[in-house]
């Protein structure tokens, strides 16, 4: 074992345990969501007096009403507000509890890691479509909605990853996975930049994805496989191989699972197709390039090859 077990010193682990109690009573109850987070937020960054003085009538600058109205989820938007495909129902209260994951973070108690972990554990609980025991998420986790990913038990998730579960997600048992890792779960055409196609990402239990590495969408990442730092994974890693490069390939299987894997000359399998997740743009859609390119670069009625 290379770590250790740290508390807090009893009173302020009383602290910590009552503030993660009562915001997980209150996001579990009746109360709106939005003006949960509001409250929550307020109080995190210390504002209380200059939101009574608000509420209560008296002038505040220009700086400080885009401040406390900034506390609102509701008086913000996220980019992924922006993509057409997704469940507008179930978003409305996934990016509530995104503005409140990412502004906790914005906070100097996002680096309390005793505290901050069993935080985001709770608003995981919270937020993901499934949430295992024991998660440690740490500072900088980013992801497009969160109510696509799904994350097994004891699996932890360094700082600066990001999490695309546009499509969908899954991250099995004990995973690691370090700093600075993209997995991503949608895809764009390389001729028509705005046609988008969703899929199915898998992190099979055991895995090891070291820093700085991207796993593109639709891949399958296998039982107790390494991913190398700073590799690209294009297609499916068999279980307990090692990949690493640019793009990703097998050079061995871990010593102890050779009777168990396919071998090394047998990876590299590409089945992004078979992970797709099919969407309906609603009929009535405002399309817009967001680019304001001319016709030529794209054909909304012809889908187009990708390499």
């Amino acid at each position: 074992m290379t770590k250790r077990h740290v508390s807090l010193p009893a009173e302020a682990e009383e602290g910590v345990a009552a503030f993660i109690d009562e915001v997980d009573e209150r996001l579990a109850g009746p109360e709106d969501t939005c003006e949960v987070v509001r409250d929550v937020l307020v109080d995190l960054f210390g504002d209380r007096d200059a939101w009574e003085r608000w509420q209560a009538g008296e002038e505040v600058s220009a700086a400080e009403r885009v401040r406390l109205q900034g506390y609102d989820p509701c008086n913000a938007t996220l980019e992924s507000e922006y993509y057409a495909e997704k469940d507008e129902v179930v978003f409305e209260e996934s990016k509530y509890l995104q503005w409140l994951w990412r502004q906790f973070d914005a906070t100097p108690m996002a680096d309390n890691v005793a505290f901050a972990l069993r935080f985001r554990q709770m608003l995981a609980n919270h937020l993901f479509a499934e949430a295992g025991d024991d998660l440690r998420i740490f500072k900088g986790v980013t992801f497009s909605y969160g109510h696509n990913i799904e994350v097994g038990d004891n699996t932890v998730i360094h700082d600066d990853v990001h999490l695309d579960d546009r499509g969908k997600l899954t991250i099995g048992d004990r995973v690691s996975i370090s700093d600075g890792v993209h997995v991503y779960s949608h895809d764009h055409d390389v001729v028509d930049q705005t046609e988008v196609r969703n899929y199915h990402t898998v992190v099979e239990d055991d895995v090891r994805l070291t820093y700085d590495a991207m796993v593109r969408a639709g891949c399958r990442i296998g039982r107790n496989a390494v991913v190398g730092a700073r590799a690209v994974v294009q297609s499916d890693v068999p279980a307990h191989h090692i990949a690493v490069g640019m793009p990703a390939k097998s050079v061995k299987v871990k010593p102890g699972f050779e009777d168990e894997a396919v071998p090394v000359e047998d990876a590299g399998e590409r089945r992004q197709d078979e992970r797709e997740v099919p969407f309906e743009l609603p009929p009535d859609l405002d399309v817009f390039d967001e680019f304001d390119r001319p016709p030529e670069y794209s054909d909304p009625t012809e889908p187009h090859e990708r390499p």
